[in-house]
């Protein structure tokens, strides 16, 4: 028996996706969420980062730019001003209407709380990431509108969101793409090479970037993610693909099982005598 050969998995691979049909299908599954829903706005955080400039920019190809509001809610002291200013331009040269309300008192307000101090680094971070979705959602309910989340498919992989932040939105239009073919669709939509070439940051405090988090660059945890999920490949058959050491391929798997929990939904308790919680009609 001749052992199978393992392909070679290479950035490029990832890129070679089909770009107009790609902006066409997502165009279309926002029509189709906005129909049947049958809410008047879509209202969606931008940051001034490739994610959500990206959906935005597919939101403004979609629909009627008069059915958008961008909000971008920056805490003045983690968020640098020159990514308020690129979602400020962003938003104004793609037509949309935007409001930029800093959440710096609304982040202050938590923290009178007993036992919670300023150097909270991580529970701070995800509480701007919190606040931040509540005012979305704030605004969303005022206008009859949904909220469309910014993440991608490498975030939602391996669980790098914000539980009820960053995570918690009505639809995810561009939940199909890892973080690098969002980067070469960015290039395609002709966005500014400012925020195609940004290095991803969450800002959940100063200086927070997050593939110094993650300890890992994210071309690596795309071609690890490709092996893995659309490959079917096992650990140390990703490991051979991709060239990558089996502790880094490990190290990816780990991520997305232990955040399992956060891409199930709610969690509850199944009572015997209750057929179905929580039906869908």
């Amino acid at each position: 028996m001749v052992a199978r050969e393992t392909p070679t998995i290479s950035v490029e691979d990832l890129l070679e996706f089909p770009l107009e049909k790609t902006v066409a299908e997502i165009s279309n599954g926002i029509r189709e969420f906005l129909d049947e829903t049958g809410r008047r706005m879509m209202v969606i955080g931008v940051s001034g980062g490739l994610d959500s400039a990206v959906a935005l920019t597919l939101l403004a190809k979609s629909a009627p730019r008069d059915r958008i509001l961008a909000l971008v809610m920056p805490d003045t002291r983690v968020n640098k001003p020159g990514d308020t200013v690129d979602a400020v331009e962003l938003a104004g040269s793609l037509g949309v209407s935007y409001r930029v309300i800093p959440i710096d008192s609304v982040v202050d307000s938590y923290l009178i709380l007993p036992g919670i101090s300023r150097g909270e680094r991580i529970p701070i971070g995800n509480l701007r990431a919190r606040i931040r979705m509540s005012i979305l959602y704030l605004y969303a309910n005022a206008l009859n509108g949904v909220v469309v989340g910014t993440s991608d498919r490498s975030e939602l992989l391996i669980g790098y969101f914000t539980k009820y932040g960053d995570g918690a939105s009505d639809f995810l239009p561009q939940a199909s793409l890892y973080k690098t073919q969002l980067r070469r669709l960015a290039r395609y939509l002709g966005l500014p090479e400012k925020i195609v070439s940004k290095p991803s940051s969450p800002a959940l405090w100063e200086n927070h970037y997050a593939e110094e988090e993650l300890g890992m660059k994210y071309e690596d945890i795309d071609r690890v993610l490709y092996a893995l999920f659309d490959m079917r490949m096992g650990v140390e058959e990703a490991a051979n693909a991709t060239g990558l050491p089996v502790s880094v391929v490990e190290r990816v798997l780990s991520l997305h099982r232990s955040t399992r929990h956060k891409r199930q939904g709610f969690r509850y308790v199944r009572l015997s005598w209750v057929e179905d919680p929580l039906p869908e009609i």
